[in-house]
């Protein structure tokens, strides 16, 4: 028989994903997808977002001979058991760096030694090897500056061609089915609001905000009142149906301001990825230990409220309605929200990180670790603790027309929708401030000079 396995992880997608060209060039290819503990233990949305990019995908495989092989299990027993079925020797997939995926990846790797199969992990997820971009020292970089420079000075590789050429041999399969089946309800207020999903729907995404939004977009990307400031690629790139390349290569062709911004976006993902590789308790663990002494207060009613969008802040709880419809949220808004509960509330920023993992269809696991930590201060290269978002201040410098707020914190918004019934929320209640704005900072920065003192 002979052959080979691509084993499908967040990358669904062709073009540009060295796993499935390696795997092309070794003989037949089966595409697999495996719903694992490690797919498991993800938040509902992304699972719910990963699930529509996968059906894009085997479309697309069906549309070329092809088609999507779904196992259910842990990578260590279904892959050599499925190798053995196969006759397969190799196993390609794109390594992704996130620690439970390091580690499944391991064991995976263990088995299929032990049945005589070789498991190869490829570059792709990111523009570079996460750990390849290293200081003078030999160390991790923790400025982003810095980093950035000599991510550049490396260079980022092209696109690797898709296969012009691929024999697919499609296995026996489970059915797909619904990766996320605890969204219950939500999942129909996030399919109305869903862009289309797929490798095909990502590619002219970009070239439509190449063809003119890019020019403006280091300016138009901070406009909370104007969604079509943003690249909207956020969530294809989370779930793989684009690679990072593809879009270096495509932005790099442009010059000016826009483009430029962008590529430095990419790059702080980059920043984010390295340090997650180099310190994968980043989203468990204060990155300044410092910070182990802050006076964070627990998980209370005031977080509960923050979760809930019933903070009586309006451009807090515009976003986090935003969120909990869409998936997703504007960049700004989430630095907002975030500084809200971990400096105002006063809430351990793992709090934050948890729910955003929950709800976001973008969720990066890397990026969240990094920006939480970025906001609450306890991070490298972080925010001053001194700086505190207001939101009020925010609103009417980003939100001047008041549009994102009216948008989000109307009763048509989808949100009473979404939510679960048994949080008794009604489009009628009247919203009080859980803290005063002034309050909030003050004991922000009370706080932290009790955390300075106690050092």
């Amino acid at each position: 028989m002979g052959g080979t396995i691509w084993w499908i992880r967040r990358d669904a997608r062709q073009a540009d994903n060295a796993a499935l060209a390696a795997a092309a060039a070794a003989g037949p290819v089966t595409a697999v997808f495996l719903i694992e503990p490690v797919l498991r233990a993800q938040g509902a949305a992304t699972r719910w977002r990963l699930g529509r990019a996968l059906a894009a995908l085997d479309a697309d495989l069906r549309a070329r001979g092809g088609a999507l092989t779904v196992r259910t299990g842990a990578a260590e027993d279904i892959l050599p058991r499925l190798a053995a079925e196969l006759g397969a020797a190799e196993v390609h997939a794109l390594a992704w760096p996130e620690p439970k995926r390091i580690v499944a990846d391991e064991a995976a790797r263990t088995a299929l030694n032990g049945a005589a199969v070789q498991l190869v992990l490829h570059d792709g997820a990111t523009l570079l090897p996460p750990a390849a971009i290293r200081n003078a020292q030999g160390k991790p970089f923790r400025v982003q500056s810095a980093f950035s420079r000599a991510a550049r000075a490396l260079g980022v590789s092209p696109p690797v061609r898709m296969p012009a050429h691929i024999e697919w041999r499609p296995a026996p399969s489970e059915q797909l089915g619904d990766l996320a089946p605890d969204m219950n309800r939500g999942a129909a207020v996030l399919a109305a609001h869903a862009r289309p999903a797929g490798e095909a729907a990502a590619l002219m995404q970009l070239h439509a905000f190449l063809d003119g939004p890019v020019e403006d977009y280091a300016h138009s990307r901070e406009r909370i009142d104007r969604p079509g400031g943003c690249t909207a690629l956020s969530e294809a790139l989370a779930v793989g149906e684009i690679g990072p390349r593809t879009i270096w290569a495509a932005v790099a062709d442009h010059s000016g301001e826009g483009p430029q911004k962008l590529l430095s976006e990419l790059m702080w993902r980059e920043f984010a990825w390295s340090l997650l590789v180099a310190r994968p308790d980043l989203p468990v663990a204060n990155f300044r230990p410092e910070w182990d002494r802050f006076p964070w207060q627990g998980d209370g009613p005031a977080a509960e409220a923050w979760r809930r969008a019933v903070t009586g802040i309006p451009l807090v709880d515009a976003g986090m309605r935003e969120m909990f419809v869409t998936g997703t949220m504007h960049n700004r808004v989430r630095m907002v929200v975030a500084s809200f509960l971990c400096k105002h509330l006063l809430t351990d920023w793992r709090v934050g990180l948890a729910w955003f993992g929950d709800c976001l269809t973008d969720w990066d696991p890397a990026s969240n670790a990094m920006n939480w930590q970025w906001v609450a201060g306890s991070g490298p290269d972080a925010a001053p603790y001194f700086r505190v978002f207001n939101p009020a201040l925010q609103a009417e410098k980003f939100d001047p027309t008041g549009a994102y707020r009216s948008r989000w914190l109307s009763p048509n918004s989808g949100y009473f929708e979404a939510v679960p019934r048994s949080w008794g929320l009604q489009p009628s209640t009247r919203l009080h401030p859980v803290i005063s704005l002034a309050e909030g900072r003050g004991r922000a920065l009370d706080a932290l000079s009790r955390m300075k003192g106690a050092g």
